[in-house]
């Protein structure tokens, strides 16, 4: 009996379902927000990496030259 209480403080299923639409198109907003921020991530870092591998060839072929 306690357990039930405990959980129905916590949560909440309304009777009404259209209260549901308000919750899943501010989770589809933020879902697809959160998945352009990952793939922007992810390509900068692929543009990082490759300016890095750049970089660190021309370093190696100026060491190789002088010595």
């Amino acid at each position: 009996m306690i357990h039930s209480f405990i959980l129905s403080l916590f949560l909440y299923f309304p009777e009404d379902k259209s209260e549901y639409f308000p919750a899943a198109i501010s989770f589809t907003i933020f879902l697809i927000g959160a998945i352009i921020t990952m793939r922007l991530i992810v390509k900068i870092s692929r543009k990082e990496a490759a300016k890095a591998k750049e970089l660190e060839d021309k370093i190696m072929d100026e060491q190789s030259n002088k010595g």
